[in-house]
């Protein structure tokens, strides 16, 4: 292990922190939950900050972060929502994204090629306002009350950006694979 490894292993303990972070949530216990996913949403600017000051970009790491991210997230979603404390409609459409993102991925894989894993801007405000609406909710829950409206518009928010960050995926992979599709085709 070396330090080029540091962003690496930050990413893969914020995996681990998705059992605790989830298991403390059903429980109701959301003081602690809070703590947990704060360390794990800073550990998420840390990894992807060290990786680029220091040169430490690797492939691994370009597909641990957004799984890390994803897991916890999606984890934290559907934790809450069984809870009934964020709506089940906003768990099926940051999911119906995922899925969406995923597929294209692999059909983006097997039928042209290789691709860059790296989020795009819209992407990343998404998994920021995703982040703050279950720091947000939690927060609510266990320290200090947020107004109902502050909690609604945040909803909106991540409505939004989920939507606009899964439309801004297929439109820029969109017009990568159509022109690597048609040299594809020519080799053929």
């Amino acid at each position: 292990m070396t330090r080029r490894d540091i962003p690496n292993i930050i990413s893969i303990l914020r995996i681990m922190l998705t059992v605790p972070v989830v298991m403390l949530l059903i429980k109701e216990r959301f003081g602690e939950a809070l703590l947990l996913f704060a360390v794990a949403g800073a550990s998420d600017g840390l990894d992807g900050y060290l990786a680029k000051r220091n040169g430490w970009e690797s492939r691994l790491g370009s597909i641990l972060d957004p799984v890390a991210d994803k897991l916890l997230l999606v984890s934290s979603f559907l934790a809450l929502s069984w809870l009934g404390l964020l709506p089940l409609w906003l768990v099926i459409v940051v999911l119906g994204r995922d899925v969406i993102i995923l597929l294209g991925a692999v059909a983006y894989h097997f039928l042209i090629g290789d691709y860059d894993l790296r989020p795009t801007l819209v992407s990343k405000v998404n998994t920021f306002c995703q982040i703050v609406l279950v720091l947000a909710t939690v927060l609510s829950l266990s320290l200090y009350p947020l107004p109902e409206w502050f909690l609604i518009r945040l909803i909106d928010v991540v409505l939004a950006t989920t939507v606009l960050s899964g439309i801004d995926y297929v439109w820029t992979w969109g017009r990568y694979a159509i022109p690597s599709a048609k040299k594809w085709r020519r080799k053929k």
